[in-house]
């Protein structure tokens, strides 16, 4: 895709929503840390119904500590993977009172260094909960960026390199935001909304959509 359709794609998912966030329910960057944790391969959904529970009983390294992995199992049972995402998180809440006082570091090379923290969870900590214009590229983002010619590559990583690339100084802090929601509900994997699609005519998928009849 060409500098000037690339500045117009970012206009219009601007222009459509402005301040654009995680749909992950949080209020420190720790109780994002472990939404973050637990969200893979699980829907924002399901975590925000578990860290509703979770978040008023311990939402600090410390807290959760004290709970222990049985105890923090039981609030996060519902989510796929929780045996190992309570072991993790507890792992990374010992980490975090030992080396960091508590507080979560703000380098990738620290949060990669977190058990459970890969580079997408640390792509997403250091852009939503620090400001950092960082691109965590999910299936979500990896699907859009291929089907529009955006950043086209045959892995994750090759994705987010050529992003960095791409998207323009001016939109890389929320790059992430509007691409991961403009594939959640319209650029969807198995039938995309292509007639609703705000960037249609900039887009190079060749299979579009078309309106079905009344």
């Amino acid at each position: 895709m060409k500098r000037e359709k690339i500045v117009e794609l970012f206009r219009r998912l601007r222009e459509l929503n402005p301040h654009p966030t995680t749909e992950l329910d949080y209020t420190t960057p720790f109780e994002l840390l472990v939404a973050v944790i637990l969200s893979a391969q699980a829907t924002d959904v399901g975590v925000n119904k578990a860290t509703k529970k979770l978040f008023p009983v311990a939402n600090t390294p410390e807290a959760i500590l004290e709970l222990g992995e049985d105890g923090l199992k039981r609030y996060i049972s519902t989510i796929g993977l929780f045996n190992a995402k309570a072991k993790n998180v507890v792992a990374t809440c010992r980490i975090l009172v030992e080396q960091y006082g508590g507080e979560v570091p703000r380098s990738r090379e620290a949060l990669e260094a977190l058990p459970g923290v890969g580079r997408k969870t640390a792509n997403v900590v250091l852009n939503t909960a620090f400001g950092e214009p960082t691109i965590a590229v999910d299936t979500h983002i990896f699907r859009v960026s291929n089907r529009t010619g955006l950043a086209r590559g045959e892995t994750v990583r090759a994705v987010e390199d050529t992003l960095n690339k791409v998207v323009p100084d001016e939109f890389r802090k929320d790059a992430h935001h509007w691409l991961i929601l403009h594939g959640r509900y319209v650029c969807k994997a198995r039938r995309p909304d292509c007639p609703a699609c705000a960037v249609n005519d900039l887009c190079a998928y060749r299979h579009k959509t078309v309106a079905s009849a009344a």
